[in-house]
């Protein structure tokens, strides 16, 4: 019994290559179960460390899709390098735009300080702020005196006199209509210190006192329009003040000697000529 059993654990076999012709043997190989299972391990863990070591120690790594090569890696830390140059560059535009804005519209320009902590980058350098501080100065001081008696040509709106929205800039009864000939203006009764409001949005062009008008206005607007307010009893703005369309600007009154009552003298212009306010406001 126990002959058996040693026979059975010693059992061997033999793997062997015969030419088929002749009969002969070419190759033999011996071996027991535990040696078949150790060689077939034995060949899996070379295997597996041939092909780590291809592709760790050699460019072989490269034909991996999606694996990243010493180009990739180039392009990767240059296109880095232009975007904060881009990101350097926009934060510049955004500093010198907001600026542009605020001038235009007649607000106090931002802090360069300021604008820088709410930037993307949070980063500049001192060249940068050195010369994005002198810009803006010299930005301010040019829009300051070229719109000071008039609309900038950046912020013009290309419609037509039929195309804007007039606000009603006394709301009263017409004592005397429009007459090209004879009376080109309105003449609007109303009680005296009533406010007389802009019609459009502009720039106090003239604010000051005549004989014959009294208290006069006058407001330069956006496509070669002008509007006159005259016989005030009090002017609430001067030169080079930017209204809005409804902003108070004056007190009805009875000033100057063409004058018979508190009334409003309402003269609109276009392109030089007067034309019927009538037609575009109703009042």
């Amino acid at each position: 019994m126990s002959n058996r059993n040693r026979e059975k654990k010693s059992r061997k076999f033999r793997l062997a290559v015969i030419d088929d012709k002749t009969h002969q043997q070419l190759v033999t190989l011996h071996f027991t179960r535990t040696s078949f299972f150790i060689g077939i391990v034995t060949i899996l863990v070379v295997l597996c460390a041939a092909i780590y070591s291809i592709i760790a120690f050699t460019p072989a790594k490269t034909f991996i899709p999606g694996y990243p090569d010493a180009r990739s890696k180039r392009a990767a830390i240059q296109n880095a390098i232009t975007i904060d140059s881009l990101e350097r560059v926009v934060f510049r535009w955004e500093l010198y735009s907001e600026n542009l804005r605020r001038v235009l519209e007649g607000e106090e320009p931002i802090k360069i300080d300021s604008l820088i902590k709410i930037s993307r980058t949070g980063m500049t350098d001192d060249l940068d702020m050195s010369e994005a501080a002198l810009k803006d100065s010299l930005l301010r001081e040019q829009v300051k005196e070229e719109e000071q008696f008039g609309i900038s040509q950046r912020t013009r709106r290309n419609l037509p006199i039929e195309g804007l929205h007039f606000f009603t800039p006394l709301k009263g009864v017409v004592s005397q209509g429009y007459d090209p000939a004879v009376h080109p203006y309105l003449d609007i009764t109303a009680p005296a210190g009533s406010v007389v409001k802009a019609t459009l949005d502009g720039t106090v062009i003239f604010a000051g006192w005549s004989d014959d008008a009294g208290n006069t206005i006058q407001i330069q607007h956006d496509g070669d329009i002008v509007s006159i307010y005259k016989h005030n009893d009090k002017l609430l703005k001067k030169v080079g003040d930017k209204v809005t369309a409804g902003s108070p600007v004056a007190l009805v009154g009875n000033t100057g000697e063409l004058t018979t009552g508190a009334h409003l003298h309402f003269e609109l212009w276009h392109k030089g000529e007067t034309v019927d306010p009538t037609r575009y406001i109703k009042f």
